[in-house]
């Protein structure tokens, strides 16, 4: 029996087999739960190809920027489920491209609007419409991915370190709406992992490198650590652990970065895709 038998679990995200969503999904699979799958209506039957054995066709489509496209997906989670879940999984995240790299002060409004909204509010959304599932089964568990840029500065990440500020705080507060149904939800604060977002984002090979050979552990991270994190806190192991961001990053955290010069330091890593 694994983790997770016998539990229900919504995972957000998955686009392709790069995915950190995917690892996830995989990883909940193995240890028995039973998977759902939200996506953008464009991933739908490259997911369906991906995914097909996981999950079916509790493959559903949504939009990330729109409350009513979420209440509808959740509502046909809401059928496939029988109306209860235990697990959900929050891998969304998107910047319009002029709004990243360069120097942050240029961000436009409607870039602001459109990241803090896809990136932070639909956690929040998200968890409004799972709630009543959720409690229905008793209580359950949400996580969300947040990145190092939402604490601290990485040049170039920009707008999208602010919407990972504000998911951060999001998680933490609907930490506290959520303890008394015995709903945790916490956040997974990854290292660089090489996905398909990811070879958009300059110098990306040298953040591997930089990870590599100055974290104390000396080596790079996979999707796979990922999602044994994500099963932690998934499981009965983490039924004590709300409100908190989990670093997986070879402890890179907790080190002053490499001495550069002003500017010449890209952002390590994209969360999503």
């Amino acid at each position: 029996m694994g983790l997770l038998t016998g539990r229900k679990a919504v995972v957000t995200g998955v686009a392709n087999k790069w995915s950190i969503a995917w690892g996830i999904t995989q990883a909940f699979q193995a240890e028995g739960a039973e998977m759902a799958l939200l996506c953008l209506e464009s991933n739908v039957r490259r997911v369906r190809r991906l995914a097909g054995d996981i999950a079916g066709e509790r493959i559903i489509p949504f939009d990330a920027a729109d409350d009513a496209s979420i209440a509808r997906a959740f509502q046909e989670v809401a059928r496939v489920f029988d109306g209860t879940l235990d697990i959900l999984v929050h891998c969304i995240a998107y910047a319009d491209m002029d709004d990243l790299g360069g120097e942050f002060i240029k961000v436009s409004n409607a870039g602001w609007d459109k990241a803090l909204r896809i990136s932070a509010y639909s956690l929040v959304a998200f968890c409004r419409e799972a709630r009543p599932l959720l409690r229905a089964a008793g209580g359950g568990s949400v996580m969300t991915l947040t990145f190092a840029g939402g604490e601290k500065v990485v040049p170039g990440y920009n707008v999208m370190g602010v919407a990972k500020a504000a998911l951060n705080m999001s998680m933490r507060y609907l930490a506290y709406d959520l303890g008394p149904d015995r709903i945790r939800v916490n956040a997974i604060s990854a290292g660089p992992i090489p996905t398909l977002s990811s070879k958009v984002i300059e110098h990306f090979d040298r953040a591997l490198k930089l990870t590599r050979e100055h974290a104390p552990l000396l080596r790079n991270i996979a999707g796979e650590d990922v999602g044994a994190t994500a099963v932690y806190l998934a499981s009965d192991l983490s039924r004590n652990v709300t409100g908190s961001v989990l670093k997986v990053d070879a402890g890179m955290d907790i080190l002053c970065p490499p001495s550069e010069p002003h500017g010449t330091l890209e952002p390590t890593a994209g969360s999503e895709s």
